[in-house]
This record gives structure tokens, C-alpha cells and sequence, in this order.
């Protein structure tokens, strides 16, 4: 990524993803990494879309941390994030040292086994023992450090629990909280933001300041089902078009 202002074309492919990122997150409490980084990775690649999301997204946990405080399984947040925390600089390495075009298919791998997982109707009716949601956190860390994509492990653990909708988007909010704030952190020791992500992210804020607003007043609206089904259709769809596969339509 270079400190050039972005052309139109990028700055409107990422206002985009952050339109449809937006809804997920603010309907679900997660979703945005998983709609936002295939998308904006088919318009300026992953190392500039991370970024960008990265500064989109420590906004939004702001605005959600009442609300996700006051619904959210904290005892279970606090232990899953302590493992996130300790496993996002790997992810950090691993996002400022790796082939762009191989990253992108490794997320889309990543996404589409999210999808696979969590509209499988799968449920974990086990104790959740503390190793056990360290290490989830641990998971969600490390992809989040690559692709801020922290928000599949804890999901699929919430949703796989039979969580009832308030509580897992509460609880993803108030995790999402902790864990962005070590994003940053961690990017900016591995010099991975430069000028061009603060002005995607300044063009792409207002849009995505209203996406979220209108996914908090869908949820609402939503019976549990909507809200399972809704979010898999989103992560599904983006998956597929932010594929390596279509540069060649693009020009890319």
C-alpha cells in the first residue's frame, strides 16, 4: 500500500463493501470483516482493506458498548478476548509478510468454511471450560490480526451454543470492543497504516455510519431464524464475489 490518495474507482469499491459490511455488523454485531475484506480486497487488495476496516470499525464498537454491556455473556467475552489479545500480533506478521493474491484465497477459504460451520445447524452442547474459550479467542486473534477477521471463532462459538440473538450480538459487540482496540495497536507497530487508509476511511465512514444504523433497526424487525439466515446470505455472498477469480473481469 502506497500514501497516494486512492482513485475513484477504489474509493466507490470500498464505500461499497462498507455499505453491505455495515449492515451485517450492525444487524448481526458481526459480519463486517466477513463481507468487508472480500469485497474491498477484489478493489485495492487485502493489505489496504485490513487497514481501512480496521479504522471503520473502531468507531462502531464505540457507539455499540452500552448496548453490548448490558446484554452481553461478559464472563465469557473477558476470557475469550484475553486469548484474542495475546494472538493478534501473529496475525499482524502474518498480514505484513504474505503474497496479497494467496492471502485472498486463504480468506475466502476462511469465509466459506465460516459459512459451511455455521449453517450446518451445528451446536456445541459441551462446558465451555476457560482453556477451551482461550482458545477460541486465540483463533479469532490470529485471524483477526491477519484480516480482521476475529469475528468467525467467537460467532461460530456463540451461534454454535444456541445463544439467543440479543446475547450473541451483545457479546460480539462488547468482544469486537476489546479486540479492535489491539488491532490498531498492532498495525501501527507493524506500519501498516499510511495516508491512503485514512482517506478510504474517511470516504467510506458516512456510508458506513448509516449501514450500521439501518442494520441495528432491521434486527428489531428479525425473528431468530431472519437473524441466522440473513447473515449467512450476506458472508455467503461476499465471499464468492470478492474471489481472486474475477480480477480478470475487473482488470485487475
Amino acid at each position: 500500500m502506497t500514501d497516494q490518495i486512492p482513485s475513484w474507482g477504489a474509493i466507490l469499491g470500498v464505500a461499497f463493501a462498507a455499505l453491505v459490511g455495515g449492515l451485517s455488523r450492525g444487524f448481526s454485531g458481526f459480519g463486517a470483516a466477513l463481507v468487508f475484506i472480500p469485497l474491498a480486497s477484489a478493489a485495492v487488495g487485502p493489505r489496504a482493506a485490513v487497514p481501512v476496516l480496521a479504522l471503520l470499525e473502531s468507531v462502531s464498537c464505540l457507539a455499540f458498548l452500552p448496548g453490548a454491556w448490558a446484554h452481553a455473556v461478559r464472563r465469557e467475552v473477558t476470557v475469550m478476548s484475553c486469548g484474542a489479545v495475546l494472538a493478534v500480533p501473529v496475525g499482524s506478521l502474518i498480514l505484513a509478510h504474505s503474497d496479497p493474491v494467496a492471502l485472498r484465497w486463504g480468506l475466502t477459504g476462511l469465509v466459506l468454511v465460516a459459512v459451511g460451520v455455521l449453517g450446518s445447524g451445528w451446536r456445541y452442547r459441551g462446558k465451555g471450560s476457560v482453556p477451551l474459550v482461550a482458545a477460541v479467542g486465540a483463533v479469532g486473534g490470529v485471524m483477526s490480526g491477519t484480516a480482521m477477521l476475529g469475528g468467525v471463532a467467537p460467532a461460530t462459538w456463540w451461534l454454535g451454543r444456541n445463544a439467543p440473538a440479543v446475547v450473541v450480538r451483545a457479546s460480539m459487540n462488547l468482544y469486537f470492543a476489546v479486540l479492535t482496540a489491539v488491532v490498531i495497536a498492532s498495525f501501527a507497530w507493524q506500519g501498516l497504516f499510511a495516508w491512503s487508509s485514512v482517506w478510504l476511511a474517511l470516504a467510506a465512514g458516512p456510508v458506513y455510519g448509516v449501514s450500521l444504523w439501518g442494520g441495528s433497526a432491521l434486527f428489531g424487525l428479525a425473528s431468530e431464524t431472519a437473524f441466522r439466515r440473513i447473515g449467512y446470505a450476506l458472508i455467503l455472498a461476499a465471499a464468492v464475489l470478492g474471489m481472486p477469480l474475477w480480477d480478470a473481469l475487473t482488470g485487475r
